[in-house]
Parts: C-alpha cells; sequence; structure tokens
C-alpha cells in the first residue's frame, strides 16, 4: 500500500507541473494586454503602462516568469492579483473557496440523502409507477441545464414571488436556489447510476444464495446489495467532486455566488494569469487527491480490492 500512494503521489506531481506549464501558456498567448485591461478605461501613456508591465514583470520573457511563479509557489507565495492591486491571491482563494465548499457540500448532501434511498427503492420496485416516475426524473435532471433551471428560479421566485434573493450570500435564504439546482443534475446522475447498479447486483448469485438461506429482505438488501451497489456511486462522488468547478462556474455567475467559479471568471475576463494558474492548481491538485481517497475507499468496502 506504502508503494502504491508513493508511485501515485510521484504521477500526481508530475501532472501538476504539465497542468500548471499548460495553463501558463494558455495565458501568456491570449490576446490582450492585461496593462490594458488592468488600468480600464483611464487615459494613461505608453510610458506609464511600460511601467506597469515592468512591475508585473509582463516584459519578461516566459521561462523568466514561470520560474518566478513556481519559485514563489515553493515559498507558499501565491503572488498579488492584477485585478485586485494589494490583495494575495491566497486570500482571496481561500475566501472564494470556502463558499464554494459550502455550497458544494450542501448541494452533495441533499443529493444523496434523496438520490441513494429513491434509487434503491425504484431498483426494488422495478416496473412501478415510482421507477417510471424516477426514470422520467433523472433523465429530464440530466438533460437540461443547470444555468436555465437556475435562471428559471430567479424568475419564478426571486422576481414573481419575491420570496428568495437572486444573488449574493448575504443570508442563509441565499443559499437556497443555488444549493437546490446545483444538486438537481447531480440527484439524477445519482439516483439513475444507484438504481442501475441495485438491479445489477441483485441478480447476482451471492444474493440468490443469501435469499435461498431464508435471510431477513433487509438483511440482504442492506448487508449485501447495497454495500456491493455502493462502489460505483463513490467512483461517481470521487470524481463529481474532484471537477467541482465545472458544476459551480456557470452557477456562481448566475446567482453572483462568490465562490471560486465566479473568481476564476473574472481572472480570466481580465487576464489575472496568476489568479487563473493558482485557481488551476488547486482544482488539478483535488483530482489528484480525490482520485487516490477513491481508490482506498474501493479497498475498505470492497475486500476484492485489498487482495488486488
Amino acid at each position: 500500500m506504502a508503494a502504491y500512494l508513493i508511485k501515485r503521489l510521484a504521477q500526481g506531481v508530475l501532472v501538476l507541473f504539465f497542468v500548471s506549464l499548460l495553463t501558463f501558456f494558455v495565458m501568456y498567448f491570449m490576446p490582450g494586454d492585461p496593462a490594458r485591461t488592468m488600468v480600464g478605461q483611464a487615459r494613461v501613456t505608453e510610458e506609464q503602462l511600460d511601467a506597469i508591465r515592468d512591475k508585473w514583470g509582463l516584459n519578461d520573457p516566459w521561462y523568466v516568469r514561470y520560474g518566478d511563479w513556481v519559485t514563489n509557489l515553493a515559498s507558499g507565495d501565491l503572488g498579488t492579483s492584477m485585478m485586485r492591486p494589494g490583495q494575495g491571491i491566497g486570500d482571496m482563494i481561500a475566501n472564494a473557496a470556502s463558499m464554494t465548499v459550502r455550497l458544494n457540500i450542501l448541494s452533495y448532501a441533499l443529493a444523496l440523502v434523496v438520490a441513494l434511498p429513491i434509487g434503491v427503492l425504484a431498483a426494488t420496485k422495478r416496473n412501478s409507477v415510482l421507477d417510471y416516475f424516477t426514470t422520467i426524473g433523472s433523465t429530464l435532471g440530466v438533460a437540461i441545464p443547470n444555468y436555465w433551471i437556475g435562471v428559471m428560479t430567479i424568475v419564478f421566485f426571486s422576481i414573481k414571488l419575491g420570496w428568495l434573493p437572486a444573488y449574493g450570500a448575504d443570508s442563509w435564504k441565499s443559499y437556497i436556489l443555488p444549493v437546490a439546482v446545483l444538486s438537481v443534475e447531480e440527484m439524477a446522475t445519482l439516483m439513475r447510476l444507484m438504481r442501475g447498479t441495485t438491479i445489477e447486483v441483485l441478480g447476482q448469485d451471492y444474493v440468490k444464495t443469501a435469499q435461498a438461506k431464508g435471510l431477513a429482505r433487509n438483511a440482504i438488501l442492506y448487508g449485501h446489495v447495497v454495500r456491493n451497489a455502493m462502489l460505483p456511486i463513490i467512483t461517481m462522488i470521487g470524481y463529481r467532486i474532484a471537477f467541482i468547478l465545472s458544476g459551480t462556474i456557470v452557477l456562481e455567475t448566475v446567482f453572483s455566488w462568490p465562490g471560486l467559479g465566479q473568481l476564476f471568471f473574472d481572472a480570466i475576463t481580465n487576464q489575472d494569469m496568476q489568479v487563473v494558474q493558482a485557481i488551476v492548481l488547486l482544482l488539478t491538485t483535488v483530482v489528484v487527491v480525490m482520485n487516490i481517497l477513491t481508490d482506498l475507499t474501493y479497498a475498505v468496502i470492497d475486500p476484492r480490492v485489498r487482495v488486488q
């Protein structure tokens, strides 16, 4: 196990290096001038723009800029933001990440609490009204874009009814719409997967053997079926958490949620290279860590994986 962890960590470090290098080059060759974006509509001379470029190292060769960034990163310094001069990138990411984590924890908790029991119930009552209803609902949940659902909820609950705030994160009510909308797709995906894996496990020989021995239905369901059906669910959860930004960047923009997605969007718009690099590196680290944790969780749940 120790050798496996060392190997995976080494692979993770290599992935982080290539991702950081690729992100740097994408931002480096991005059209536009960060210095002009920084000054906005202010009237400045070329000499002043050159001074700004010199201050932020924009005139340095690419290898110098990348080397300086890696050196500062190794010492724990993420640098200072260009779009928010004087504010440290580490503090910006920490504040935004806390908001994104809160939003995703609540949405995933809601999705798991609702989707997994319904998925198991639909599998045990196959071809029933409940099964058809959950199948249609999960298909719609996956097919309909989150941003459209978000806009519709804002129109209905915020503009027409005036029950909930349409943007920001000022109170507990601000969490209701983004959490509900973000959990829709996760709920639909988990429900479909849980139903399918439960049906597959119910047909296995060891389940039939347990039934032949006269074990209670709940003992078979929760002791054998659900335990083994959870393996693909764990993979899905790990994958979705790893790619947390893909599910929140649009919704955080729709609801003006001050999280990583909104910060990432603003950084790209303002060509704030170091902020973009730091967020991408953070998310890549999350992907690597979640993949390793998913494999380790496999070993805990399924003894056959430990043997292998």
